[in-house]
């Protein structure tokens, strides 16, 4: 089999649409990931809390996130919840809800696991020098458990980013829609979608340096354990 890699590289509009196509999906889980971290936290706090009925709302919210594939929540969010409440987005919104709402349901578990590691003696310690209970949480025990699970966060976060692909099933213009372009056009399929997984690669590396960086800047006092 002959490579005619050239193919790519040597067109600029290739370049360009793989270019924008990478930083579309960066950009678009970047943004998803830290708005589901911070959904994460409500729903992890509101299970963890054990608060009346928005437990048992959070717990089955997550069930059904975990449950069902993203290709189907994303289409729920593209096509079903436009037509049932009447609103047209762009599709890249659209992408941002749906891997949102994906992200927050894993995240929310992996926070939830790190909420029951801190000792309940830190927190009645808390109580008897008289801190209310959502500051005791907000100072002691978040600290802590983000701390401890940020490295599960991390891997969790490359996971999901290495699913962000079908979002170009909606149309949205990131990388795996960038490299099926070319594919269309040059008929060069292992050449195209070898370099699809370098970019993806390198994509996912850089993602875990900074998150790295990150826990080490965040986290001083627990990475020098």
């Amino acid at each position: 089999m002959e490579l005619r890699f050239f193919e790519i590289y040597r067109n600029p509009d290739y370049l360009w649409l793989l270019a924008e196509g990478a930083g579309a999906s960066a950009l678009i889980t970047t943004a998803s990931g830290l708005l589901g971290f911070v959904m994460a936290l409500v729903l992890a706090g509101v299970r963890f809390g054990k608060v009346p009925v928005l437990a048992q709302i959070s717990a089955c919210y997550v069930e059904f996130i975990r449950n069902t594939p993203l290709i189907v929540q994303l289409f729920f969010v593209a096509f079903g919840l436009p037509m049932l409440l009447g609103y047209q987005w762009p599709f890249w919104a659209h992408a941002v809800l749906a891997l949102t709402l994906n992200f927050s349901a894993y995240f929310s578990e992996i926070l939830r696991a790190g909420f029951t590691t801190v000792a309940v003696g830190q927190r009645e310690a808390a109580k008897a020098l008289g801190l209310p209970g959502w500051l005791a949480f907000v100072k002691i025990v978040l600290p802590q458990a983000v701390a401890r699970m940020f490295p599960s966060i991390n891997s969790q976060f490359i996971f999901l980013f290495l699913t962000t692909g079908v979002i170009s099933e909606i149309g949205v213009r990131d990388l795996t829609q960038a490299g099926m372009f070319i594919d269309s056009r040059t008929f060069r399929s292992f050449e195209v979608f070898f370099t699809l997984t370098v970019i993806y690669v390198l994509l996912s590396l850089s993602f875990k340096f900074a998150l790295t960086q990150m826990q080490h800047r965040l986290f001083k006092w627990q990475v020098a354990r």
